[in-house]
């Protein structure tokens, strides 16, 4: 690497590594936290000045190696996230990688890398590497991505889709419940219902939950959950011909924190949604319920390509409407065009949103004018846009809330008995960092 490329890697300044003290905190919760689970971290380059890099966005609390072949001496029985340089993305560090992904289970591989390509984030993932990273890295990105992969080795909990004593059940082996979110006017709650149902389902379900941000050009998901992912609807896509997608697909989620829910959020250029086809979405989520217990999508106000292919393969829609002449108009046309489309009346769950006597409009009279029983009424409160503001979901900050009641009693209805009994599977996993 060239002092050029080096300059392109990092927008710091060698030596220049200073951290602040609420950083300097999260990285000694981090050292004890790694102590009592047990997890090491290691740097690998071949370029000292990389290594220093490296170790400089870990506050230097690594171990470091000029090469794999140097640092598999070291490798034992203890878990280890080993972060690896530009050096060791061509194909021979590679399927080294891929012999430590079957010979050491216990070691968990990021690769950082000036320029991140679809070529090489299909074969670095394939050959066992859990995330792949884009230089110049913020410090943030990195801990939280070496948290996630630290905390999948230190857990006693089995890696999403995995089983006891045999490999990885991906598609064909589960079909998980796919649930669209679906409205017919745009503002009417649908993405808050997503992002609550989708917690509820994660927190009592002991398989998978995902969330995939359906509205391709301006989603919002992401942003509610408050996340900052590093893949996208776009980069799931371009991995379905693989022959072990539902494995590349797992890695491509980010991590909701709080509550083990996997997101695939929408594209970050609005330009993307006309790159992917109905039939391409389509797939993805068939992939994905090989090996997710529920797959929640959220889908925009419309009916188009991309709509119709989720709403026909749909096991359940979630109709949402808010309490205004306007949405209730429109859920009125919506109907008719599901019936058209031969779509179930018995898939079908209006949700009323803002469903109380502060809006003038009686829920009753509603039912009656669209001849649907809502199945969960919402009601109007403050809880909700601060929820949105903080990027933190009414379930998880206003857990008393009427609004919260409405979800966790919206989500039952989708929860069968043995995957209740686990309520809260995910939420005893270790963190590596606070």
């Amino acid at each position: 690497m060239t002092d050029q490329d080096l300059s392109d890697f990092s927008t710091f300044e060698f030596g220049d590594f200073g951290v602040d003290a609420e950083l300097d905190e999260v990285l000694n919760a981090a050292q004890e936290a790694s102590q009592v689970a047990g997890v090491s971290l290691a740097i690998v380059d071949a370029d000292q000045a990389v290594r220093d890099y490296l170790a400089g966005q870990l506050d230097g609390r690594t171990d470091t190696a000029g090469s794999l072949v140097e640092m598999e001496t070291r490798l034992g029985l203890s878990p280890i996230v080993v972060v690896l340089g530009p050096s060791c993305a061509g194909p021979a560090d590679l399927a080294v990688v891929d012999q430590w992904s079957r010979s050491h289970p216990n070691v968990g591989t990021i690769l950082v890398t000036a320029e991140v390509s679809t070529e090489l984030l299909h074969k670095a993932l394939r050959a066992g590497v859990k995330d792949v990273l884009s230089a110049p890295i913020e410090q943030h990105i990195l801990l939280e991505t070496v948290t996630r992969v630290a905390d999948g080795l230190g857990s006693a909990v089995p890696a999403f889709g995995a089983t006891d004593g045999g490999p990885e059940s991906h598609e064909g082996d589960w079909e998980g419940q796919v649930l669209s979110i679906f409205s017919t006017k745009g503002g009417s709650g649908k993405s808050v219902t997503a992002t609550n149902l989708g917690i509820v389902l994660a927190q009592r379900s002991d398989k998978p939950v995902v969330l995939i941000d359906g509205h391709l050009q301006f989603g919002d998901v992401a942003v509610m959950l408050k996340l900052r992912p590093n893949h996208t609807v776009v980069d799931a896509v371009s991995q379905l011909g693989a022959s072990d997608a539902g494995s590349v697909l797992e890695q491509l989620m980010t991590v909701h924190e709080p509550s083990g829910l996997l997101v695939l959020p929408a594209p970050l250029e609005p330009t993307f949604a006309d790159q992917i086809s109905g039939e391409q979405m389509a797939r993805l989520v068939e992939i994905v319920r090989g090996f997710a217990g529920h797959v929640i999508i959220d889908l925009p106000a419309i009916f188009n390509e991309v709509v119709l292919s989720i709403l026909e393969m749909s096991d359940d829609i979630v109709l949402v409407a808010g309490l205004d002449i306007p949405n209730i108009k429109n859920v009125k046309i919506g109907l008719s065009t599901l019936s058209l489309l031969s779509i179930p009346t018995e898939k079908l769950h209006l949700v009323l949103n803002r469903a109380d006597s502060k809006v003038k409009l009686d829920v009753s009279e509603v039912e009656r004018t669209l001849r649907v029983a809502a199945v969960a009424h919402v009601p109007s409160d403050i809880v909700v846009p601060i929820s949105v503001n903080k990027g933190s979901p009414v379930v998880l900050s206003a857990p008393r809330s009427g609004v919260a009641r409405a979800f966790e009693q919206l989500a039952l209805r989708f929860i069968d008995g043995a995957s209740a009994s686990s309520a809260s599977a995910r939420q005893g996993r270790r963190k590596f960092f606070g």
